[in-house]
């Protein structure tokens, strides 16, 4: 996969954190509905490992054809698999391509395919037939940038995200309290309030159970050498580069990771971090808070926080909220996640589709506001009404016990794979108070680090690439678990992993990623 960059002379760009989208900005006259007088069916293949397939009776697609006359049917392939990388080989090596394509990272497959004739360029398509879409480039140049093929052309229409935070540091208040510590503020403090947690029985049940600190999704946990100055990445996509003083780097290099994987792998040894966490997955969380047995974690806000409300009745007196991130060896408070205010994910054209003008302005739709509430809310009565001029989600909607967004995939809602701007505001009605206060936490301490789109290799830059990269992040990830469990030394390992990575051609993949970097965002 085309990696992402941070591209530090965006700043300015992006400082206004999200983009303003087509209700703001886009002229109402540029979406007629319906879009055509007579029916019009175009075929997609849409895959996500959620939803391999798509689904023509998803009420939100059963609105969107009832409301733009344009009907999708479904041409997916590969839908036995949950691998959407199989299913687009599978796809490709078809030859036939329907007049949509979605999924996840597509941008990479578009970049690649698109200047070889797969996929049709949008560039006059949006200027002539999208004002919505042409409405959000205009005022948004980093993110038309972003989107950009090396070869000048945009191939696909990007899932675009709202709001800043993503995930922040958790821990068990109720614990602190009951053991006479203070919220931890830098990485000494969150030692030894750790070494608390494992020693002294916070959950008083009089056994040495406890796990003080513990991840969900294992590639949380390397993500602490951010306490001593290391990074993982450099956007919202695992083991990215970034940026630094305009060159490219990657943090799996950097002696800050060498000193923090030094230290974590010594937290480890000494019961600190989950025994489990490369295995335990993505039922860690669930299980370990209910059974009064977690004590610290990394997540998301909104879903974290509402272990509050599931789980406080069946643990007493939990507390399970978010916290500053600790300040590192240095002195630094930094969060290294951030929504992207685009994402490598969305749709594009099929090169045979023979209906373009018609399949722009239906990509045009979902940033309309009609089409913008629709994808983001679902179907208005049925999961929302307007409130007060604004969509506002039904009581049965907030109350059913199911999370609202597992309710909308099930509808067809705020899908992955569609191109179109998402709104904050149908999570942050569904978002517990614990959440938002722990949201306005990080944002007064403003511990984001800077996030940008990424760079657009071409075809020779891409071979460098993928000869080189992948067997390198396999060696990278390889002595990160090793090193982390404590079955080899990376002290001693260290200098030989250096020059080993570079004899596999780890500079000339800097090199290639810096000359992409200079060629799209110098001139910004």
């Amino acid at each position: 996969m085309r990696k992402r960059l941070l591209i530090s002379t965006m700043l300015a760009t992006f400082a206004a954190a999200v983009p303003a989208l087509a209700d703001e900005t886009a002229p109402q006259e540029g979406m007629a509905l319906p879009i055509v007088a007579s029916p019009l069916a175009l075929t997609i293949h849409m895959h996500h490992k959620r939803y391999p397939r798509y689904d023509e009776s998803w009420p939100v697609e059963v609105e969107a054809c009832r409301l733009t006359n344009i009907c999708l049917k479904n041409a997916t392939v590969g839908s036995n698999s949950d691998d959407s990388n199989e299913a687009l080989n599978l796809l490709m090596a078809s030859g036939k391509i329907p007049d949509i394509v979605g999924m996840m990272g597509i941008k990479d497959v578009v970049n690649k395919y698109g200047p070889e004739g797969a996929f049709q360029p949008l560039n006059d398509l949006i200027d002539q037939y999208a004002p919505h879409i042409k409405a959000v480039l205009d005022q948004n140049p980093s993110i038309r940038s972003a989107i950009t093929s090396s070869d000048g052309n945009i191939y696909f229409i990007p899932d675009m995200p709202d709001g800043k935070y993503t995930m922040g540091f958790f821990i068990r208040y109720d614990w602190l309290d009951k053991l006479g510590l203070d919220v931890p503020q830098n990485v000494e403090e969150l030692h030894q309030v750790l070494l608390a947690f494992r020693n002294d029985d916070p959950n008083g049940n009089g056994l040495k159970d406890e796990i003080p600190y513990f991840n969900r999704a294992w590639q949380e946990f390397p993500r602490l050498v951010t306490l001593w100055d290391g990074r993982t990445s450099g956007s919202d996509t695992y083991y990215d580069f970034y940026v630094d003083d305009g060159q490219v780097r990657h943090g799996f290099i950097g002696e800050g990771y060498h000193l923090g994987i030094s230290n974590l792998a010594q937290w480890y040894q000494e019961g600190l971090i989950d025994p489990e966490i490369f295995t335990r997955g993505a039922s860690s969380r669930e299980y370990l808070l209910s059974e009064n047995l977690g004590g610290m974690t990394h997540d998301w806000f909104a879903s974290t926080a509402g272990y509050n409300d599931s789980i406080g009745d069946k643990v007493e007196g939990f507390d399970f909220r978010a916290f500053p991130p600790p300040a590192s060896v240095s002195g630094v408070r930094m969060e290294e996640t951030r929504r992207s205010p685009v994402r490598p994910d969305g749709w594009a054209m099929g090169y045979t589709n023979t209906h373009p003008e018609e399949t722009m302005k239906y990509f045009d739709f979902w940033f309309s506001p009609v089409g913008k509430n629709l994808v983001n809310y679902g179907v208005e009565g049925k999961q929302w009404d307007m409130v007060d001029g604004k969509p506002r989600l039904k009581p049965e909607v907030l109350g059913s016990g199911e999370p609202v967004n597992a309710q909308m995939y099930a509808i067809g809602a705020s899908l992955q794979t569609r191109g179109y701007p998402r709104d904050y505001e149908q999570e942050r009605q569904w978002t517990n108070q614990a959440a938002l206060d722990g949201i306005a936490l990080y944002d007064q301490g403003d511990y984001l680090i800077d996030l940008f789109p990424g760079v657009s290799l071409n075809p020779e830059e891409q071979a460098v690439y993928d000869k080189y990269w992948p067997p390198i992040l396999d060696l990278m990830l390889e002595k990160q678990q090793a090193w982390l469990l404590g079955s080899a030394d990376v002290d001693a390992e260290w200098d030989g992993y250096l020059a080993q990575l570079d004899s596999m051609g780890m500079q000339q993949v800097l090199a290639v990623m810096q000359e992409a970097y200079q060629r799209q965002y110098q001139a910004n």
